[in-house]
């Protein structure tokens, strides 16, 4: 069987450092917030070029602890787009505050910037009291964030980076997780940079909003005295130490990442698949690589039954979802491209263990594939 993804041939790749790192934790009787987590902080920012990081405990809890240090509570709109994980809006409305969905550009599956623009323009018309944007850097390719910037910049708005699925993709040579006022992280299991067990991390720049982070992740703590409602939301001794083994390999394996796209580019034929494409100037580091295919079902069918794993990242747009339709915002004509997206989207075979030989016995099934072209 070809996995889709494969965390556990991660974990084997590094195996004797990741159990030596595991051990030098638990040997040293300090399980929270203690020298494993501050160590990783400050190796993960060195290779963002970030001024802090701060560890707390999972993606979710990075998206939303950043937009409380920036004010944004009950009461408050964020914009945001429904092509994602739906962590992102969820952890939207953790804060009390409201999700606007935008559209997503076909191409990179990213922010539409002009999208944006309208629904910024419709958020005020109804009085909503935007204080935020949430760009999600989705499979590996980032937003544009130089258009998002300026935008949010005219409007008084901050920008909190999704980089769940980013981590050392870049635009211009800066990495994700550098544009904004913050950037919100998360090492599930499957991420490029991925804990064995849950995990995330806030980035920014900004000295004070690192440390409102700080004391938010641990009940508004100063010397164990409530300062601010926080909750309780770190990244433990443990997974950090994982994480400080596997960071040392994560350009590696994103270089082996775009390897595997370059090869899958070549063995697929374009005419009967659309296949990923980057913007110029862009670093994608392919947490996803995503086909897109009328006969999606179908091809997906197809493969499994020849032993081929693959996932549809995302099946449902979180505005479609039950938990959320008909309650979110989203100015006029709605998102034509995202429900046109999860219509026909695929995830193929893709982890920095996949072999050359995987990689074309996929492709050499999918040009078998009877059906029709897109």
């Amino acid at each position: 069987m070809i996995l889709q993804s494969n965390p556990k041939a991660n974990f084997l790749a590094h195996e004797a450092e990741i159990r030596s790192a595991i051990a030098r934790a638990l040997e040293s009787g300090w399980y929270i917030l203690g020298g494993e987590v501050a160590a990783f902080e400050k190796e993960f920012a060195a290779f963002l070029g970030a001024r802090h990081v701060v560890g707390v405990g999972n993606g979710t809890d990075a998206i939303a602890l950043a937009l409380r240090a920036c004010d944004v509570g009950p009461g408050d709109a964020v914009i945001t787009v429904s092509h994602t994980a739906v962590a992102t809006v969820a952890a939207i409305e953790l804060t009390g505050a409201s999700p606007v969905l935008v559209d997503v550009e076909p191409e990179t599956f990213t922010m539409d910037v002009n999208c944006l623009e309208e629904a910024i323009r419709e958020s005020v018309s109804k009085k909503l009291r935007l204080k935020a944007i949430v760009p999600v850097h989705l499979y590996g390719h980032p937003a544009d964030m130089a258009a998002i910037i300026e935008i949010a910049r005219r409007h008084g708005l901050r920008v909190i980076e999704d980089c769940a699925q980013a981590h050392g993709s870049a635009i211009g040579g800066r990495i994700c997780g550098t544009w904004g006022d913050a950037a919100a992280f998360s090492f599930y299991p499957t991420k490029n940079l991925g804990a064995l067990g849950d995990g995330g991390a806030v980035a920014t720049n900004d000295p004070a909003l690192a440390e409102r982070v700080a004391l938010l992740r641990e009940y508004g703590w100063k010397n164990r005295i409530s300062h601010c409602a926080g909750l309780n939301s770190r990244l433990d001794e443990v997974q950090s130490a994982v994480l400080r083994v596997k960071l040392k390999y994560l350009s590696v394996e994103n270089a082996r990442r775009r390897e595997i796209a370059k090869l899958y580019d070549i063995l697929l034929s374009a005419k009967k698949f659309r296949l990923p494409k980057s913007k110029p100037g862009i670093d994608h580091v392919f947490h996803q690589y995503v086909i897109r295919t009328m006969q999606r079902d179908n091809l997906k069918s197809f493969l499994e039954k020849r032993g081929i794993a693959t996932a549809i990242h995302y099946p449902v747009p979180v505005h479609m979802q039950p938990a959320y339709q008909s309650r979110l915002f989203m100015p006029k004509p709605g998102l034509p491209q995202t429900e046109n997206a999860a219509r026909d989207i695929l995830s193929l075979p893709m982890h920095p263990q996949l072999a050359d030989e995987e990689v074309r016995q996929v492709a050499e099934a999918m040009q078998n594939f009877p059906g029709s072209d897109v």
